[in-house]
C-alpha cells in the first residue's frame, strides 16, 4: 500500500504566492486603521513581502527569510519588534485584520489548517508584544526560526531567548 505525503501546512495554505497575497491584502488594511496605522506608517515597501516569507518559512515552507538574512534572520525579525512597546489592543487588532485578510483571500478554512494557523499567529504576535517590551535583542546564535507543523505546541518557556533554541531531540 503506497504511503500519502501529508502536506506542511504552508503546502495546505498554497504555496508562496498565498502568503504574498495574504500580506498585501492586510497590510492594505493595517495602513487604514486607526489602531496599527501609527506602528506601521514608514514600513518600507518590502515589509509585506518579508512577513509573507517569515509565515511561509515557519509554517515548514522555503527558507525564503533565512535565506535572505542568513545566520542573523531570526535576530532580525526579533529586532524589528525591540523597543516599540506595542500594546494589548495593537496585538489583537493584528491578529483580527490577519485573520479576516485570510478569509478573504481563501486561505483554507478546514480546522486542521485553522487551528495550526491561528495557534502559530497567536504565538507569534504574543511573542512580539513580550519582545517589544525589551531594550536590547535576546536572540542568540543558537536560536533558530521556528518550524510550526499540524497541532504544535509551543511553551511555557521561562525566559524569552529560549523560544527558539533548537531542542536537543531535534539535533
Amino acid at each position: 500500500m503506497k504511503e500519502t505525503k501529508i502536506p506542511t501546512p504552508y503546502e495546505w495554505a498554497g504555496g508562496v504566492e498565498k502568503f504574498e497575497e495574504l500580506t498585501d491584502v492586510f497590510y492594505q488594511k493595517v495602513l487604514k486603521d486607526e489602531v496599527l496605522e501609527p506602528v506601521f506608517r514608514h514600513m518600507p515597501p518590502e515589509h509585506s513581502k518579508h512577513v509573507a516569507h517569515f509565515l511561509a518559512e515557519v509554517l515548514m515552507g522555503p527558507k525564503f527569510y533565512s535565506e535572505e538574512y542568513g545566520g542573523e534572520a531570526l535576530k532580525h525579525m526579533v529586532g524589528k519588534h525591540i523597543g516599540k512597546r506595542l500594546k494589548e489592543e495593537q496585538r489583537k487588532r493584528w491578529v483580527e485584520l490577519l485573520m479576516e485578510s485570510a478569509d478573504e483571500i481563501g486561505l483554507p478554512n478546514d480546522p486542521e489548517f485553522r487551528s495550526t494557523f491561528a495557534a502559530h499567529i497567536e504565538w507569534g504576535t504574543r511573542v512580539a508584544l513580550i519582545n517589544s517590551q525589551l531594550d536590547e535583542n535576546p536572540t542568540t546564535e543558537e536560536e533558530q526560526i521556528p518550524e510550526w507543523g499540524w497541532g504544535e505546541v509551543k511553551g511555557p518557556y521561562e525566559i524569552v531567548g529560549s523560544l527558539f533554541q533548537q531542542k536537543k531531540n531535534e539535533q
